[in-house]
């Protein structure tokens, strides 16, 4: 399986940018899907997450509000919707796909998220 991310870039405060993730496996509806990132110096941090239906999201504190995430079975994509953009929402953004009854689990690559003036 391969996990392919896009949509990084340069935004100024208060802007947007929408993540994807394509992932080449058929399955793709039988992986619950999340993003994470990590800032320079710190921590992997869960971003959010979203059930294999999309019927449930978790986000964390951080981006509550302001982060979206959606998924599109039928293109095996998982997206991150992000407004308001903040200097600390600067991060490589990485995508996680995590099958359940194997317990199997994959990342992307990652793309970088730069928020500055």
């Amino acid at each position: 399986v391969q996990l392919v991310e896009s949509g990084g870039g340069l935004v100024q405060p208060g802007g947007s940018l929408r993540l994807s993730c394509t992932a080449s496996e058929f399955t793709f509806s039988s992986y619950v899907m999340s993003w994470y990132r990590q800032a320079p110096g710190k921590e992997r941090e869960l971003v959010a997450t979203i059930t294999t239906t999309g019927g449930s999201t978790y986000y964390a504190d951080s981006v509550k509000g302001r982060f979206f995430i959606s998924r599109d079975n039928a293109k095996r994509t998982v997206y991150l919707q992000m407004n308001d953009l903040k200097p600390e929402d600067t991060a490589v953004y990485s995508c996680k796909a995590f099958r359940d009854w194997d317990r199997r689990v994959y990342w992307g690559q990652g793309t970088q998220v730069t928020v500055s003036s």
